[in-house]
């Protein structure tokens, strides 16, 4: 799927076109994968008409090769179903980079209501609540035009699915387990067997940042660069006027009294403590323990952590501390790198281990 950055800014590439009278694009998704493969089912790209390209699969072979048939998709009108596997020849494209195999879809966008789903799809979002979007997009192993279906829990906010027993079926099989990670299914309808992707989108990670040290600031613009909606909490407003934050951070003027009403938090948030004052950061993280995140963590030594974990006022509070992955770091900037991979890992349900004790697989 794509990263938090790569959908917030396919998003607005689409609702650009979504007001285009006459839009010339096609959109690229990777509907199945097997084997080590660049990226996964759900993650898209869109080939504009002069092929100017929006989020990059994997700027290899396979991506020159589905660039070009973007092109001829746009040129004739009609959705194409691409497989890079031995059966189809296409193999080679794949074996010069990872060795695996992908089946990629690549529909015409040449009219306004082609991307119709595209406001169901931000206005939930930009609430902060997880969508699920299921997308049919063959009958009988054959391509056809798009049909989606878009919904929040059991609330339908946009379909254009005909097949009103394929809906139900797409809603009764759209389980929480199912849908962690996109998954094509072979599902029964009135034209035949039908294929949909099925897949959750969850909102942009949210990061809070506590304090104003040196690796506080050095996490923010890293933050930013992976699409996290970040925020800066500092009680001191002075610290918070700095020129040197990235352009789209939030500021936030707490005490650790005002900061639950202060910020929003929910399960896709993380909160950073990083003060470098023992009793402030205590203070803060105190009010976190029915915090619904993602993520709590603190900044300090092992010492200082001890101290942390000691002080019955954060009883219960499950806190990552010393914050950040074990990667050797000292500077400010390799702080903020173990911190921020560390994240990645807790929101990605992964152990932060080498890709090595993984037989060098990386999806």
């Amino acid at each position: 799927m794509n990263s938090a950055h790569e959908l917030s800014t396919l998003l607005t590439a689409l609702r650009a076109l979504h007001s285009d009278a006459e839009p010339k694009a096609a959109l690229a998704t990777i509907t199945r994968t097997r084997g080590s493969t660049f990226r996964r089912p759900g993650t898209r790209m869109l080939v504009l008409g002069n092929g100017k390209v929006v989020c990059e699969l994997s700027g290899g072979c396979p991506q020159r090769d589905i660039v070009a048939r973007a092109l001829d998709v746009i040129a004739r009108g009609e959705t194409s179903l691409v497989r890079y596997n031995a059966e189809s020849g296409l193999d080679v494209l794949m074996e010069m980079g990872c060795g695996g195999e992908l089946e990629v879809l690549i529909e015409p966008l040449l009219a306004m209501h082609d991307t119709d789903f595209i406001d169901a799809l931000a206005s939930c979002l930009g609430e902060r609540h997880t969508i699920h979007l299921a997308t049919q997009f063959a009958v009988d192993n054959s391509p056809i035009m798009p049909r989606r279906l878009v919904w929040n829990g059991h609330r339908v906010l946009y379909n254009d699915i005909e097949d009103a027993m394929l809906v139900q079926s797409i809603l009764e099989n759209a389980s929480s387990s199912m849908l962690r990670r996109a998954n094509t299914l072979h599902m029964p309808s009135i034209e035949g067997s039908t294929d949909v992707l099925m897949e959750a989108i969850e909102p942009p990670h949210a990061l809070i940042v506590i304090g104003s040290s040196a690796a506080a600031r050095a996490l923010l613009p890293l933050s930013s660069a992976l699409g996290w909606r970040t925020t800066l909490v500092d009680h001191d407003p002075a610290r918070l006027r700095a020129t040197d934050h990235p352009a789209a951070l939030r500021t936030v003027c707490a005490t650790p009294r005002e900061l639950i009403n202060a910020v929003s938090l929910d399960m896709h948030s993380s909160v950073v403590v990083m003060t470098h004052n023992l009793e402030q950061d205590i203070a803060y993280l105190s009010v976190l323990r029915e915090a619904p995140v993602a993520y709590i963590g603190a900044l300090g030594s092992r010492d200082r952590v001890a101290r942390m974990r000691h002080s019955s006022a954060l009883n219960g509070l499950h806190l990552h501390a010393p914050a950040g992955l074990d990667i050797g770091s000292e500077t400010p900037e390799e702080i903020a790198l173990a911190i921020a991979a560390e994240i990645m890992a807790v929101i990605n349900r992964k152990n932060g281990g080498s890709l090595r004790n993984n037989n060098g697989a990386i999806h």
